[in-house]
């Protein structure tokens, strides 16, 4: 897999933005990136150091709809938490380094 398509893009949710104060980011992922491709990234395109991260599969959430019909209410998806070490500068997900 390459590095440069393994994040795409942060979670904005309450508990997300509580934890950036602590220095704790959520972002998600490549269904199919593992916990050493985000590591690589994130120290390849952004300039950041990981000091732990931690992998978070959600499940789709269907419903029946009329005539037996499924509907799809939550969409597969894959996030990681990401704590970056004390010494690391923020991440800013908007700064992607080519370079």
């Amino acid at each position: 897999m390459h590095l440069s398509s393994v994040i795409i893009g942060p979670v904005v949710t309450e508990k997300a933005e509580r934890l950036k104060t602590s220095g704790t980011h959520v972002v998600r992922v490549h269904p199919d990136a593992t916990k050493i491709d985000v590591k690589n990234a994130l120290r390849k395109y952004y300039d950041v150091e990981a000091a732990s991260v931690r992998a978070l599969r959600t499940r789709p959430k269907h419903r029946t709809g009329r005539k037996g019909e499924t509907i799809e209410k939550r969409h597969r998806s894959k996030r990681m938490i990401i704590r970056l070490t004390k010494k690391s500068k923020a991440l800013d997900l908007m700064n992607f380094q080519t370079s």
